[in-house]
């Protein structure tokens, strides 16, 4: 574990929140909130809050856990402003799920256009724009900052240097060690098909790609799109200060893997931070099993991002404003 460079921000104000819409006037307009501190009013820094897989609302809710509300108040009042919106496939789910979807449509266009939204408004530095990433959220960030985003920093909260399909195949084969034998069986030949799917898929041309399903609506395209430039790669095109966030009960994004292989790809690059937090999962709650199997029990325990995850954030915000 590399040494802290920098201390926990503790000075705290009062916030409040904004309705605003992201994709005002497009196909896919999105509900979502501005949480801004009540003072100062202007030159405030801020955060463009990028969800994780899945179809997920503005607070990124999972059961009883809301991750990016929690976010976007305690750096509200620790100074710093967020934007945080509906997911695309949240709201028109039904009606995406008519098209080859790839991460640019589900994800990084409304991200670039929360960030357009955050530097339209005079209260915000525009200069000191910073993304935070959870879970594919972190994956998909330095993409998103490459393609247009042009942030001041990035903060990858339980991403992945890998690819996600090596995510799906791992957590498929995490499940099939239940000590359930029918879910054992069940995982285990889910483990079976969808492995072989993505047999030769970068050798595979696009066209084929779209026209192979994965699962439900979702092609293989989808992973081919997404995987031909990992996080990492666009990170050591890049000089931008970064802080990779990991909890250490995490059975999602394993940190004896994702966490590691992060510092091992991205070795002697003095603008990358990271932070490890021994006792929390995938959410930056305090892990309970540390067991995928048991991740809706878990998740269904009320909690909140605690102190130390809001002060590290802050601080590398701040640290980095200068």
């Amino acid at each position: 574990m590399e040494k802290r460079l920098y201390h926990p921000v503790t000075e705290v104000t009062c916030t409040k929140t904004e309705s605003i819409i992201v994709g005002n006037g497009t196909e896919y307009p999105l509900n979502g909130l501005l949480t801004l501190p009540c003072s100062p009013v202007e030159n405030v820094p801020a955060a463009v809050l990028v969800h994780g897989s899945g179809a997920s609302n503005m607070d990124e809710r999972v059961y009883s856990l809301t991750p990016f509300k929690d976010l976007a108040e305690g750096l509200a009042e620790r100074g710093i402003a967020s934007i945080r919106y509906d997911k695309r496939t949240f709201v028109y789910g039904r009606r995406l799920r008519k098209q080859c979807l790839t991460v640019k449509e589900e994800t990084i266009d409304d991200a670039l256009m929360a960030t357009a939204l955050l530097r339209s408004d005079p209260r915000i530095d525009p200069e000191k724009i910073f993304i935070i990433g959870h879970s594919m959220g972190a994956m998909l960030a330095p993409r998103i900052d490459a393609d247009g985003g042009s942030f001041r920093g990035l903060i990858l909260m339980a991403g992945s240097p890998g690819r996600l399909e090596e995510i799906v195949v791992r957590q498929l084969k995490q499940a099939s060690q239940s000590k359930c034998a029918l879910l054992r069986m069940v995982a285990r030949l889910e483990d079976q098909i969808f492995s072989k799917r993505f047999d030769g898929l970068y050798e595979m041309s696009d066209e084929d790609a779209r026209k192979k399903k994965f699962a439900g609506s979702t092609t293989l395209y989808y992973f081919k799109e997404m995987g031909r430039k990992t996080a990492v790669d666009y990170l050591l095109e890049s000089d931008k200060p970064a802080l990779i966030m990991q909890g250490g009960m995490d059975f999602q994004v394993l940190p004896s893997e994702d966490f590691i292989g992060f510092q091992e790809q991205l070795k002697n690059r003095p603008n990358v931070e990271y932070r490890l937090y021994e006792d929390l999962n995938h959410v930056f709650v305090k892990g309970i099993y540390n067991d995928i199997l048991k991740a809706g029990k878990e998740y269904r325990t009320k909690q909140h991002i605690g102190a130390e995850v809001l002060d590290d954030i802050s601080a590398f915000i701040r640290n980095n404003c200068n």
